[in-house]
This record gives structure tokens, C-alpha cells and sequence, in this order.
């Protein structure tokens, strides 16, 4: 008899062991009730790399006399078409999941779920309620914006990330609260579409969970763009119309940053309210997240959590490959060759310009742990394709085993840093030494050249 399997959430984690655990044959319910493909896929991720795409045509119109252009008219952002292309791209990521999901065999309701008992699993749907019964249980429902006490958003003046897709208006002068991920990709698209910017930046640099000197790129490339930043300031509050100006962000250094419009970027929370999971026995944490093992099953043996419920790397990247290997788990198949999912060699991107890119071990780290390590950097200023590209911005940072070569993880801050760490990515995933991507017979004249000469 067939394994039932039951599926909170479509978003990539419940997607990818769905569709994976269809093919190896068990029987897959998949409980959805907003949108198949994820909120934080679909709503979040998609949507902003398609809006920093637009940003980033209009800052090459820019420059197009860097490549023996004549100056004409600039292009001006049309919000309405642009929220257009968003639904559209939305639109067909959506159906073509839908349509892989379906081709699996994998039955999907549309309702609100939660866990009756340790194998029930009871839906909402707008036909009524159904009950399931599994063998195995996935939570995978996502995340959502943060939004702190001292602060209403009202989807006009005062914005989440998810109200900013695109905004009701360009703003003039936006105001950024949070100088993580999102915050400065959000920074880099509205200064790209010409607004004003402030950023404000409760440390001492932007990204601070990054190295020190990738975000002191972004840092210069964000003040010749003219954003102001306010570092080392925590805001506490946001009073709109005062002082002439639609919004003010207070900070607790006694800083006020005035624009006409506010954004909050300081982080999510989980989904995992009303899931019932007390009452099934799942340990949740005061912070709300799902504590996994390197299974990705919680305290329950038989319901697995994936995703941003788990408290893991928030990265959809992260979330398909967790799901993978939970589908190969309730199939049996981790009792074979198997490789446990190593959180700390995901490969990441922040989608700016320039791009920023890591994977593996940061030489910071290594540093604090007292290990030895060989550092080599290499900027883009000596690679050929950089100068034809008119953006010799940035540079390959790669760390490695003094005594062995072997790679153990890399920096790239330039021009499609998000696909060139991969070849980085796969030297850590695989255990390849520097060497290995030396002698790789590379094209010319192409970025990726940077990366074998920083492997030098």
C-alpha cells in the first residue's frame, strides 16, 4: 500500500517533495490556501528580481554612452506596466507548477489545514471540511513580513516588502528600515528607478552578516548613487504628516529620516499559528519556528518541517532541496547512498548592482575560529569582458585549505555574481581544489576567467 503523504503549504519546499515523492511512488495530498508556488516565491522573491531587472535596464539606458551610444531620451518606470509583466511572470511560474504538480499524480486542495492528531490532518475548504489521514506530514507554510509594534503599515505611505510590488506610486524619497537582504536590494531598485533614498542601518555597516569587505562595496556604490545612511540607528517609531513631510521614521539616537514614503524590511515570522502543531505533540520554538534534525523531521519521527517554518536558511534554493531529501526519507531511500543537506555550503546571492554572491566558509569566520586559511582576490578591473562590459566594478574572493587547496567557500561582488559563485558552489558541495578550476579550460573573454585567476 502506497504511502500517503500530506503536504501543508505549495511553496518550493512542499513543491519539490510533492512532485519528488510522486516519483518514487507514493501517494501525495498537497493542502494549499493562497497561491501554489509560495507567497515568499511568488510574492516576494519573483516579483522583486523582476522589478530589480526593470531598475537595472533603466541604469544601462544610463550608460549607454560608455558604449559609443548617443545620448537620447532616458526611459521612464510606467508602474502600470509594470505591475503587468509582475502578474504575468507570476501568472505563468504559477501554471507551470500547477501543471508539473498535476502530471505528478499529486492531488492538490485548495483550504486552510492543521493537524488534528499526530496522522490527521483536517482541511477548510470552501466545499467543506475534509479529513486526511497520512502516514507522513510535511509543514512547509512559509513566512511573512515582520512588522514591529511602533509601526502600521497602511499600504499607501507606510509599506511592507509585499505592498512594494510595485508600490501604489514611485516614490520620491523612501525611507528603508533594515540594511539586511531585502532592504538593500530594495535600496538599490527605487534609486534605480530615480527615487531618493535613506537607508537606515542599525549597525555599523550594511548586510552585517556579511563580509566586511563586500559590504563596503555596496556601501560605495549606494553613496554615489546619493543615498543617505543612517548608521548605527534603530528605529523606534513612524509619524506621517508631520513637519510638512508625508513620514517621519524616528531613531533611537534621536535621528529622524523625512520621505514620502516608508518601507519595513526587518525580517519575517513564521506561519506557524492555528496549525495545530501542539496538539499533534510538535515542539515549536518561542520564536515560532519548527526545531528539525538534519532529516528534517521535527520532535514527531513522522512530520517534517521545510522552508522558512524551519528555522533554516530562509532561501528557496534551501527549501526545494530540503523538501528533496524529506521525499527521500519518507521513501526509504536515505538508507542508500545518501548526502544530508550541509546548510553551510548553500550558495546565496543579493541581486544589487553590483551583484553580491557567497558560499561556504567567509574569511571572517575563519578568523574567528582561528583557522588557517589561503585568501586570494582578484578584481574585475583586469578581466577583459569587465572593461567590454563598461562595469569593472567588484572583484572574486576565494578562501581555501592552505595545506590541501581544497576550496572552502568564495565572495563575488560584480556583474552576474549570482550565476558565477555556481562554479564556486560546486568546488566546496564537491570537495575541489583550487587547482582543479586553474586548470579548467575557461572561454575568452568572459567573467568566469576571474574565477581561475583568483584560484591562482
Amino acid at each position: 500500500m502506497a504511502v500517503h503523504f500530506v503536504i501543508i503549504g505549495g511553496g518550493p519546499a512542499g513543491n519539490s517533495a510533492a512532485t519528488h515523492a510522486a516519483s518514487l511512488g507514493a501517494e501525495v495530498t498537497l493542502v494549499e490556501r493562497d497561491i501554489v508556488g509560495g507567497a515568499a516565491h511568488l510574492w516576494d522573491c519573483i516579483p522583486s528580481k523582476a522589478m530589480i531587472a526593470t531598475g537595472g535596464a533603466i541604469s544601462f539606458a544610463r550608460r549607454s554612452e560608455l558604449f559609443g551610444l548617443q545620448d537620447s531620451d532616458l526611459p521612464e518606470l510606467e508602474p502600470t506596466a509594470v505591475k503587468t509583466r509582475l502578474a504575468d511572470i507570476e501568472g505563468r511560474l504559477h501554471n507551470g507548477i500547477v501543471e508539473l504538480l498535476r502530471s505528478q499524480g499529486v492531488r492538490m486542495v485548495r483550504g486552510v489545514a492543521r493537524l488534528k492528531g499526530p496522522h490527521e490532518v483536517v482541511v477548510d475548504t470552501a466545499e467543506g471540511m475534509e479529513e486526511l489521514r497520512a502516514d507522513a506530514i510535511l509543514v512547509s507554510t512559509g513566512s511573512r513580513p515582520r512588522i514591529p509594534h511602533w509601526a502600521e503599515p497602511d499600504g499607501e505611505r507606510i509599506l511592507t516588502t509585499r505592498q512594494a510590488y510595485p508600490p501604489p506610486e514611485v516614490p520620491e524619497h523612501l525611507v528603508v528600515i533594515g540594511s539586511g537582504v531585502t532592504g538593500v536590494e530594495f535600496v538599490h531598485m527605487f534609486s534605480s528607478f530615480g527615487s531618493k533614498v535613506t537607508l537606515i542601518v542599525s549597525r555599523q555597516q550594511v548586510l552585517p552578516t556579511k563580509d566586511a569587505e563586500v559590504a563596503a562595496a555596496l556601501e560605495d556604490d549606494f553613496l554615489r548613487r546619493g543615498v543617505v545612511l543612517f548608521k548605527g540607528a534603530r528605529a523606534v517609531a513612524i509619524d506621517k504628516d508631520k513637519d510638512g513631510s508625508p513620514v517621519t521614521v524616528l531613531c533611537d539616537d534621536g535621528r529622524a529620516a523625512k520621505g514620502s514614503h516608508a518601507l519595513l524590511a526587518i525580517g519575517a515570522v513564521p506561519n506557524s499559528e492555528g496549525l495545530g502543531l501542539e496538539e499533534a505533540g510538535v515542539e515549536v520554538a518561542e520564536s515560532g519556528h519548527i526545531p528539525i534534525n538534519h532529516h528534517c523531521q521535527s520532535n514527531i519521527a513522522h512530520i517534517y518541517a521545510a522552508g522558512d517554518v524551519s528555522g533554516k536558511l530562509p532561501l528557496s534554493s534551501v527549501a526545494s532541496m530540503q523538501g528533496r531529501k524529506i521525499a527521500e526519507h519518507i521513501m526509504g531511500l536515505h538508507t542508500r547512498d545518501h548526502r544530508h543537506l550541509d546548510y553551510d555550503k548553500a550558495a546565496s546571492a543579493i541581486f544589487t548592482e553590483p551583484e553580491i554572491a557567497d558560499v561556504g566558509l567567509a574569511e571572517a569566520d575563519a578568523f574567528a575560529l582561528g583557522r588557517k586559511i589561503r585568501v586570494t582576490k582578484v578584481p574585475f578591473a583586469a578581466n577583459a569582458k569587465a572593461m567590454i562590459n563598461s562595469d569593472p566594478r567588484g572583484f572574486v574572493k576565494i578562501v581555501s585549505d592552505p595545506a590541501t587547496g581544497v576550496v572552502l567557500g568564495g565572495s563575488i561582488v560584480g556583474r552576474h555574481a549570482a550565476e558565477l559563485i555556481s562554479v564556486i558552489a560546486l568546488a566546496v558541495t564537491a570537495g575541489l581544489k583550487v587547482s582543479d578550476i586553474v586548470d579548467s579550460l575557461l572561454v575568452h573573454p568572459t567573467l568566469s576567467e576571474s574565477l581561475a585567476d583568483a584560484a591562482e
